[in-house]
């Protein structure tokens, strides 16, 4: 909203400073102040009010050490940063911008989905909260929102340079048409670089219908990710820590793939108005980092599902605007590996209880954090050596950039 204002008053009355909103690195410099003082006004009244409440978490005894000092922690602090995140967004960002509105529509979307699951858990008393089915069901809607968005929205689009040609009047001309609708994406160490989802369809039927594998990739994506932040939010500052990281990374690849001159220099694809996603990326770390402030060890507050699946919700529909989503197994490594925990550790229960009539387990406890703490680690040394995991998987991903 100050975006616009700022413009109109820039273009009409040249008032002074007014021009500087134009700037993105301004506005995301100020879009992380702004989510940085909201996180920690809000922050510490929602805290009390949450007290005040009784709305604490109940913790079930798991033998792990500190566990049981947790209980009646308050719950449901991901509403700190939906606040933190939206209200800057909605002041700094052009939203007009497809990929702002998809991603405010995202935040809102799956926030809602777990508040309600909070809600349900913490006010109903019912320690089941919402059936995983209503959740599938809301990831699985938000997945469909997003893939038909980016298949037929017109200001979705990527630019193609063509070779420069040489002109006797005006010396060399490069020359550019864009691609609506594109069906390529980024594939990390492949010397092209790039790879088209019609190719998925082996000419079996025509490539209209290209928009239907992408769709359903987008909903595995979004399921995928956000049920992995789910699961990775277990210890104190652990899933807002990587949240952070991943969303730096995923802010530098959407500035330099907004970039008309970063993009061709660096050889990658250039999708125009995508820089904007830099305003979304710059609240979205502040606002993590302001509830840090709060969930550090020992944590004051949950972020609970309101904030969990929030969180992965936002960082894959992030991944698919910048068309860097086959990056996520590298990017979100630790989500990666805190979901294939779980479900090797189920699975292979399942196998050997049906096979030598007791189950057995890989590791000690899943989710994979649990299995260090059984182990003997402090939580707070586990956090830090999975957010040191999370940089140098941030710092691959981002030499995927030129190592193909």
């Amino acid at each position: 909203m100050l975006y616009y204002l700022f413009e109109y008053l820039d273009r009409h009355y040249n008032f002074p400073g007014a021009g500087v909103f134009q700037y993105i690195s301004f506005r995301a410099l100020g879009t992380t102040v702004l989510s940085l003082l909201i996180a920690a006004v809000f922050g510490q009244r929602l805290i009390s009010y949450l007290r005040r409440q009784q709305v604490g978490e109940t913790i079930r005894d798991l033998g792990l050490t500190g566990q049981l000092e947790k209980t009646g922690t308050p719950t449901m602090g991901g509403l700190i940063i939906l606040a933190a995140l939206l209200v800057p967004v909605l002041l700094f960002a052009k939203l007009s911008n497809v990929y702002i509105v998809l991603l405010i529509i995202t935040a809102i979307w799956t926030g809602f989905i777990g508040f309600i699951d909070d809600y349900i858990k913490k006010f109903r008393n019912n320690k089941e909260g919402l059936h995983g089915l209503f959740k599938v069901v809301g990831q699985v809607g938000l997945g469909l929102i997003v893939g038909v968005t980016l298949s037929f929205n017109d200001n979705v689009k990527i630019r193609v340079y063509d070779k420069p040609v040489v002109s006797s009047t005006i010396g060399e001309v490069q020359r550019y048409h864009d691609i609506i609708n594109p069906t390529i994406t980024t594939v990390p160490f492949i010397k092209n670089n790039e790879f088209d989802y019609s190719s998925l369809l082996f000419g079996l039927v025509p490539d209209e219908y290209t928009w239907i594998v992408y769709t359903i990739l987008a909903i595995f994506i979004i399921t995928a990710v956000s049920n992995g932040a789910n699961i990775t939010d277990g210890i104190d500052g652990l899933a807002a820590g990587i949240s952070i990281i991943i969303a730096l990374t995923l802010g530098v690849l959407a500035y330099l793939s907004g970039n008309a001159r970063f993009s061709q220099y660096l050889n990658i694809m250039y999708i125009p108005n995508s820089g904007e996603l830099v305003i979304f990326c710059a609240a979205f770390v502040g606002a993590c980092v302001g509830f840090l402030w709060y969930n550090a060890y020992p944590a004051q507050v949950f972020m609970g599902d309101t904030g969990s699946l929030m969180l992965g919700g936002v960082i894959a529909v992030l991944s698919l605007a910048v068309r860097k989503e086959l990056m996520i197994p590298l990017l979100c490594g630790v989500f990666l590996a805190e979901n294939l925990s779980v479900i090797m550790q189920v699975s292979y229960f399942k196998y050997t209880r049906k096979k030598y009539g007791e189950g057995r387990r890989i590791f000690l406890m899943s989710p994979l954090h649990h299995h260090f703490q059984k182990k003997g680690y402090h939580e707070s040394k586990i956090v830090t050596r999975f957010w040191v995991v999370g940089i140098i998987l941030a710092i691959m991903t981002l030499a995927t950039l030129k190592l193909r």
